[in-house]
Order: C-alpha cells, then structure tokens, then sequence
C-alpha cells in the first residue's frame, strides 16, 4: 500500500456498508444480524486484559443489545472461566476449542481478539475473511506489514475494525485536531507524551511465578506460539510474554502506542519520515530480550495547512514515574493536555503564556466508551475512535523505534515502497 493513495476515512465510512452489502455472501451473515440492531458477540482470548473487556461488556451487554455467545482460548481453563462468568449474568456462551470454529457460526456479528500481540494479525485477517467485524486489542499487529495486510482487508471488506486503543474514546485528541487545522497554534513543530511507569522491584511485566511450573494440561502451548519460532515450553515465555521480542514489542508496543496514538489522531499525522528508538535493558537484566526503559523521537513530513515538518518524542522509562508534559508546540501557542481536557497558551511575545482557549473533555480512556462507538460503527456507520488506518500508523512509527533499538541504527520510512530502511 503506497502512502500516495492513503485510505480516506470519510470515504470509507460512507461507502463502506454498501462495500459490505454488496459483497454479501453467507459468511457476511453477521453484517445483517448487526443491522438488526442486537450484536452478537465472542470472545477470543481469555487472558487479563480480555478480562477487563469482559467487565465492561457484562455491565453494558442489556444497555447496548449486545448477547454474549462464544469464549475461546488456547489454554480451556481460561475460556471456562469466562462461561461461566457469562452464565452467572444470565447469559449462555459456547466454549469452542478452536476460533475457527466460532468464526464458521454465521449468528456471530463480531468478536474480540485479546490474545498476545504476535497472534493479532492472522486471527484478525480470519475474522475479517469470515465475515465478522473485529475489535482487536492494541497493538494492531506486530509487524508492520501485518498492518498493511489487515488495513487493506478492512477497506476491501467494509467491515469494521476498532484498536483497541481506549484512550481515542477522550475527545480531547479529535478536537485538539480541529484546534490545528483552524490554525490557532501556527505551524507545528514539535509534540511531546510519556507513558512512564516505575516498576519497584520485578520489573516491567515480571509476575514472580514460578521458573519451573509445569504447563497446563489444557494449554495447547504449539498454538499459542503460532506463528512465532517454536520453543520448549517456558513459563517466563508464556506468562510474562511482554518481555520477549518474538511476541511483544515491550514497552513501544504496549505502551507507547496508547500515547502516540493519541498525538497521531491530534496532529493528523500518518507515516513517520524517520524514527530512532533509545533505550536500553538498564534495571532488570533478568532474561528479557526488549528494553526496560525506551524513548523514541520519531520525524514527521510536511503536511499541508499542519507543518512544515515536526518532531515527536515519547519518554519511557519504566523505573521512575516522573512524566513531562503531554502538548504540541507550535509557532504560536502550545496545547497541552490536562485531566480535564486540554488549554492553549499563546508563544507569541505580545501576549506570552496568555491562555487563549480550554476544551472540556467528553469521554475518556475507558474500554466502555470504545465498545460502544465500535457498536455505533457496526450499526450506522458512525466514524470509529481507532480505525484499521490509525492502528497502521502507530504500528510503523513503534515498530520502526524497535527496529532502530535492535539495530542501532535510525529507521527511514520509504514511501514509494511504504517499507522500512535504515536511514
């Protein structure tokens, strides 16, 4: 997919159910049944961030129309206790060994991939060839043409696809962009945001379980794996998964991409021109293969009415907790963003620091907002919160701050080839 013919959102929102509608075929059956107003819809994955998404569709399941109809996990246990949560709300879910299963019942409308991240795409690609819309947990996908592939299979299909990136849920980010666009900050050079975390002790995503336990009976490790290199079972491997690079990528990919996300979506952003990733394994030097603190600067285009060109940096260090401050910089003010919104000071000697305009925020970062726009979407359209499109920026800008950190080298984004080099 060339940057040169990106997708336009407004288009594909207008035109994408009659995509869909045309392209109807038994295995789109779930597109219907979403029009009819009650979704019906299943799980993939039943680990704890799943469980999270489980709360909040058990509380708005009667409020959105929403049935509950299908669990599934590789490790049965897992899926067993999300049935019977389900039941214990009144509700009946199918525990189906295989997600393939679940995707051949043409009575499911969508489901929720929550499964490791190295595993997002191919379920996503399946679910979307069966027919389902899909909400899959952030990041997108694990590589970037894993994105690619899953952002040109949702504008083919005109089904509809939300990251699981909760925070876009805050309208700060969309009306910090219609703030840009209307000029009130000048041109943009710089943007700045921290997901900073400090970890006292075990580390970034360390449990302290234990080295030696067994593996479940009922955990098909071989699955679980797919498709990433195949190893002996281990339970750092599959239980702190966070901390290896053949199925996460750490703290750019778990963190960074709820921040960077959120400053993609406020400065209209899409593919970076350059990206460098810094950091290092400083604190924890316990086995893990990703960094344990990492901040990446990433270089952005010219964008016409936006910037002549602009920088963004995203901090992270993962043993101090000290943030700085989430804003744009632009030749005239700054927007920085606060708990309850966002304010604009002026830059300009005349009127220096003069607040010149607040935003109250609507929404937040909670997943109960996010599910329900992602109903709004299956059902008349409305314009989803993460579209397939942002999730594929965000992936580039931290996958290519990744490939900088193992390489040592900064990454360059070719846009006639839309692939990675070094610079």
């Amino acid at each position: 997919m060339s940057s040169k013919t990106p997708i336009n959102r407004r288009t594909f929102i207008q035109t994408g159910t009659a995509a869909g509608a045309m392209a109807m075929t038994a295995k789109s059956y779930a597109q219907v049944s979403g029009a009819n107003n009650r979704l019906r819809m299943g799980f993939i994955g039943c680990g704890g961030m799943a469980g999270g998404h489980l709360k909040t569709m058990l509380k708005i399941k009667d409020s959105e129309n929403v049935d509950l109809v299908a669990v599934n996990d590789v490790y049965t246990k897992r899926a067993q206790g999300f049935q019977d949560k389900i039941k214990e709300a009144g509700g009946d879910a199918t525990l189906h060994n295989s997600y393939q299963d679940m995707l051949a019942r043409e009575d499911i409308d969508y489901v929720l991939i929550a499964t490791p991240e190295h595993s997002h795409a191919y379920i996503t690609l399946e679910a979307l060839d069966a027919g389902k819309h899909v909400y899959v947990e952030k990041p997108m996908t694990h590589d970037i043409k894993e994105a690619q592939a899953v952002t040109e299979k949702v504008k083919q299909t005109g089904l509809k696809l939300q990251v699981g990136v909760q925070g876009t849920a805050d309208d700060s980010y969309s009306s910090a962009y219609e703030a840009v666009k209307a000029g009130k900050l000048g041109k943009l050079v710089h943007a700045q945001i921290d997901y900073v975390r400090n970890y006292e002790g075990k580390g970034p995503w360390r449990r302290g379980g234990n080295p030696d336990a067994p593996k479940p009976a009922d955990l098909d490790w071989d699955a679980w794996q797919k498709p990433a290199p195949v190893h002996e079972w281990d339970p750092s491997r599959y239980y702190e998964w966070r901390c290896f690079r053949d199925y996460s990528g750490g703290v750019a990919t778990d963190l960074f991409i709820h921040r960077l996300t959120r400053l993609i979506k406020a400065c209209g952003l899409e593919f970076p021109d350059r990206v460098v990733g810094m950091g290092g394994i400083y604190t924890w030097d316990d086995g893990r293969d990703l960094p344990d603190s990492f901040e990446m600067m990433a270089e952005y285009p010219a964008k016409e009415g936006i910037t002549n060109g602009m920088t963004v940096h995203v901090l992270g260090t993962m043993a101090n907790d000290d943030g700085n401050d989430h804003c744009i910089r632009g030749t005239d003010a700054t927007l920085k963003f606060t708990s309850k919104g966002w304010e604009i000071k002026s830059d300009l000697k005349a009127d220096k620091s003069a607040i010149i305009e607040t935003h109250k925020k609507t929404g937040a970062e909670d997943l109960d907002p996010h599910h329900r726009n992602h109903h709004a979407a299956i059902r008349s359209g409305a314009e989803l919160n993460c579209p397939a499109e942002i999730g594929l920026y965000g992936v580039t800008a931290v996958r290519m701050a990744n490939l900088s950190w193992f390489h040592k080298k900064m990454m360059a984004w070719d846009r006639e080839r839309a692939v990675v080099t070094t610079s």
